[in-house]
């Protein structure tokens, strides 16, 4: 964000009965080199601290160092959380979903399942047929 969208965003905030600074304390463009000056400015090194001694250095362990950046496993937990919350959705709503993540094309589009026909029944049965010989064949 600008200083200047900053600055109208304050005014707009600003109380009513409160007067605006007068314009010889703004800051101008004095001010905005001055605070670059500063940031670029290299701090001065402390008289206590010197890198190139060993003293007061805390030296570290490699074994410790592997155990802090050694991967963890979280699958047990992570089975835990998944098999803490058994909600099973319908299976239409799950199916409009998948139709609904599924390419439009035809190399996405499942195989159509065929519904298997159940082999047609007679309701007759054998004496029923019998019966029907008799009366129209003559058969005894």
């Amino acid at each position: 964000m600008s200083a200047s969208l900053l600055r109208r965003g304050l005014e707009l905030l600003e109380l009513p009965g409160r007067a605006k600074a007068p314009p010889g304390l703004q800051r101008g463009q004095a001010g905005r080199r001055a605070a670059g000056a500063a940031r670029r400015r290299k701090r001065a090194p402390e008289p206590g601290t010197n890198k190139a001694t060993v003293k007061g250095r805390v030296v570290k362990s490699v074994i410790e160092e592997y155990h802090k950046k050694k991967p963890v496993n979280h699958l047990r937990e992570n089975l835990q959380y998944m098999l803490k919350g058994r909600l099973v959705a319908d299976k239409a709503v799950t199916e409009k979903v998948l139709a609904q993540n599924r390419g439009r094309k035809s190399k996405d589009q499942p195989p159509e399942k065929t519904e298997k026909k159940k082999p047609e029944g007679t309701v007759f049965t054998e004496e029923d047929f019998r019966k029907f010989e008799r009366e129209y064949f003559g058969v005894p």
